[in-house]
C-alpha cells in the first residue's frame, strides 16, 4: 500500500525494473569509457581477461571482442591477407609470362601493334536522339584527328570519328544501333558482330553455330575489316535471357575526355617485277 511522506505526498515503492535498466545503463556508460580512454582501458584488461577466459570455453570464444567488434575485424583482416597472398602469386606469374612472351616475340622477330598515338580532347556536346547517339570533341583536322579516328577513354573503346572538321569531331559511339564492331572473346577467342541496344547493352551477331562465348570473359576488337585496331577492350559478356549481351565498359562520358586515334592502316604490298631466269650451267652444256 502507498503511504505518506513527510510532505504529505504519497510516495511509491521503487520498482525492480527501473533498478534493473539503471544497472544496464551504467554497464554500457562504462564500456564506452573503457574503450574510449587509455587509462581507464588499462584498468579493465585484466577483468577484461578473466571474464573473456572464463565464459570462452574451449572452443575459444571470447564474449567481449564479439561484443566490441574485434572479432568482425580479426577476421576480416585474415581474409584480406588470403586475398594479399593469392594477388602476389598472380602477380608473379603475370611478370613470368610477360617475360616469357618477351622472349619468344623476340625469338619468333613478331611484329607487335604498333603504339597508339592520338589526341586528347574534350567531350563538349552529346546528342542521344532516337537515330543516332553521338559525342562532339572539341578537336579536329587542325589538331591532327584524321578521317576515321578509333575513340578511347578511360574504361576502353567509346566509338569511331564520322565527321571531321577543323576544331571539332563528331564521334559514333558503339552503343548506337548503327554502329557494327567486329569482336572476339578473350578467351574463348569467339568472333562476331557487336551493336548497341536501347536498353544500355550490346547484342552480337554472326556468332558461329557450335561456339559460344565464355560467360563474364571480356570482349576485345578482332580487327577485322581494318575499322579497329586488334585488342582494345569492349565490355563484359553475359548471358541474358539465352543471349549474348555485352556490357559496355567505356565511362561515363558527360565532362569526360577521349583519345582519338588514328585508324590501323596497312600498307598495299607493292608489285615486284618478275626477274628472268638465267639459264644453268647444265641446260648450257646440252645445248
Amino acid at each position: 500500500m502507498a503511504r505518506l511522506g513527510r510532505s504529505g505526498q504519497k510516495t511509491r515503492k521503487r520498482s525492480p525494473k527501473r533498478l534493473i535498466l539503471g544497472v544496464f545503463i551504467f554497464a554500457a556508460a562504462a564500456l564506452v569509457l573503457a574503450q574510449s580512454a587509455p587509462q581507464i582501458r588499462s584498468f579493465f584488461d585484466p577483468v577484461r581477461t578473466t571474464v573473456g577466459d572464463q565464459l570462452g570455453g574451449s572452443d575459444g570464444f571470447d564474449v567481449w571482442a564479439w561484443a566490441t567488434g574485434q572479432t568482425a575485424r580479426e577476421r576480416r583482416i585474415r581474409e584480406l591477407e588470403a586475398e594479399v597472398r593469392d594477388l602476389s602469386r598472380y602477380k608473379a606469374a603475370a611478370i613470368s609470362m610477360a617475360e616469357r612472351m618477351e622472349a619468344y616475340e623476340e625469338i619468333l622477330n613478331l611484329m607487335g601493334e604498333p603504339p597508339a598515338r592520338g589526341v586528347t580532347a574534350r567531350v563538349s556536346a552529346e546528342n542521344n536522339g532516337p537515330f543516332a547517339q553521338t559525342i562532339l570533341a572539341n578537336a579536329g583536322r587542325a589538331q591532327g584527328v584524321e578521317p576515321g579516328a578509333v575513340a578511347l577513354n578511360e574504361g576502353g573503346l567509346v566509338g569511331r570519328v564520322i565527321q571531321l572538321g577543323e576544331h571539332s569531331s563528331r564521334i559514333l559511339l558503339i552503343t548506337d544501333f548503327n554502329s557494327r564492331v567486329p569482336v572476339m572473346g578473350e578467351v574463348s577467342g569467339v568472333r562476331a558482330i557487336l551493336y548497341g541496344g536501347r536498353d544500355g547493352l550490346g547484342s552480337l551477331t554472326d556468332m558461329p553455330e557450335h561456339d559460344a562465348f565464355i560467360e563474364g570473359e571480356r570482349i576485345l576488337t578482332s580487327a577485322e575489316g581494318g575499322a579497329f585496331p586488334r585488342g582494345l577492350i569492349v565490355g563484359e559478356v553475359r548471358n541474358v535471357g539465352g543471349d549474348w549481351r555485352v556490357k559496355f565498359s567505356m565511362a561515363d562520358r558527360e565532362g569526360g575526355y577521349v583519345q582519338m586515334v588514328p585508324p590501323p592502316v596497312i600498307a598495299e604490298p607493292e608489285t615486284v617485277e618478275a626477274q628472268p631466269i638465267s639459264a644453268s650451267p647444265a641446260q648450257g652444256v646440252r645445248q
